[in-house]
């Protein structure tokens, strides 16, 4: 690398990692049988392959079966979002600060990435009273930033803690995807409602002196204007309908490859260098063609396919569950050690390509 041992433990880390998903958990096959009772379309025995061939197992989502049978209004899909958000970011942030031993008096700035919903005041003065922060918080609601928003609000947070070593910033990442949940023909809109989940998660960073915990080293993004319309929410009659298109899955791979390339030589070491790959769990097809394009084994990728399986595509917060699993090493070759490195990468809305370098 082309920092020392000695500038990286200067490098804010990631101190704790909390998760949160709704009480309601359903198999792909119910998740299809409540969109059935909906859409005749769907009862195409090529949509149940889509559903069944997802390589997604459970989703939770913050809704209860009759929630599909009926045209629900914008306003009803809103307060989802709005009631989905304020709980499951609740529970994140409070897992966070817990499992790190801090508390909301210790935070500085807080940072949310959303993009399945638009509340004003925004959610983080609303965990501000709802958990009791101080009133002199710092905070900044990113909204619209799709799959990759972990990615922008981790940096927003490094920025902070690196402009202040002595203070402490929170990032959330919440998404209530099911208030997005929209009905038509379309190829797009059927292959949302395959995927897309709700779940949310909160990290800490901030400056230490203990190891092994994952710094972060840097950052690398691109944008690819020429996809800006491909990817995202279009608002249909006061609602959110997906704009997903297939191109997307065949050019993931390519366009991770681009900048994971920047992202290695900026920092002078080579992609072998790498024992963490953190890759955002957009989907079967994109998974496949990031490990194809970027060369890497199945092991390098179990993690991801891994929260793919059992939570589905949960847009902004599914990168930080990945680390999550590297952290905990439920699946894999053992828990990162100090002097690894790891990559995290996610896609989204833009189109953009967002990476980080983490070294333990």
């Amino acid at each position: 690398m082309n920092r020392s041992r000695e500038d990286v433990r200067l490098q804010p880390a990631i101190l704790s990692l909390g998760t949160s998903l709704p009480s309601s958990r359903y198999s792909q096959e119910e998740i299809y049988a409540m969109a059935c009772t909906y859409s005749k379309i769907y009862r195409n025995p090529r949509v149940r392959q889509l559903f069944m061939n997802s390589e997604i197992d459970y989703r939770h989502l913050y809704l209860k079966p009759d929630d599909l049978k009926g045209l629900e209004t914008s306003d009803e899909l809103h307060e989802r979002f709005r009631r989905g958000a304020i709980d499951l970011g609740t529970t994140a942030i409070t897992t966070c600060l817990a499992n790190g031993g801090f508390d909301v008096s210790g935070i500085d700035f807080i940072v949310v990435a959303t993009c399945t919903g638009y509340l004003c005041p925004g959610l983080c003065p609303i965990f501000v009273k709802e958990l009791g922060f101080r009133n002199d918080v710092q905070r900044a609601d990113l909204v619209g930033m799709g799959c990759a928003g972990a990615m922008p609000a981790l940096q927003r947070a490094y920025d902070f803690v690196k402009s202040h070593p002595e203070k402490k910033a929170l990032v959330l990442t919440v998404e209530i995807c099911s208030a997005c949940y929209y009905f038509d023909d379309s190829l797009e809109t059927m292959v949302g409602n395959v995927i897309c989940a709700d779940g949310a998660a909160a990290l800490v960073v901030g400056m230490t002196d203990e190891s092994p915990v994952p710094r972060i080293a840097g950052f690398e993004t691109r944008l690819e204007p020429s996809l800006l319309e491909s990817v995202g929410f279009d608002q249909r009659d006061g609602k959110l309908r997906i704009i997903l298109s297939k191109d997307i899955r065949d050019l993931a791979g390519e366009l991770a490859h681009g900048v994971v390339d920047a992202l290695l030589q900026e920092n002078r070491i080579q992609k072998d260098d790498i024992s963490h790959w953190i890759i955002h769990s957009g989907g079967r097809r994109v998974i496949d063609t990031i490990q194809r394009d970027l060369h890497l084994t199945d092991t390098q990728v179990l993690h991801s396919r891994y929260v793919l399986k059992h939570f589905g595509n949960m847009s902004s917060p599914t990168v930080l569950f990945v680390l999550q699993e590297v952290l905990r090493n439920t699946n894999g070759n053992g828990p990162p050690k100090p002097g690894d490195l790891g990559v995290m990468l996610a896609l989204g809305p833009g189109l953009a390509v967002e990476t980080a370098l983490l070294v333990w």
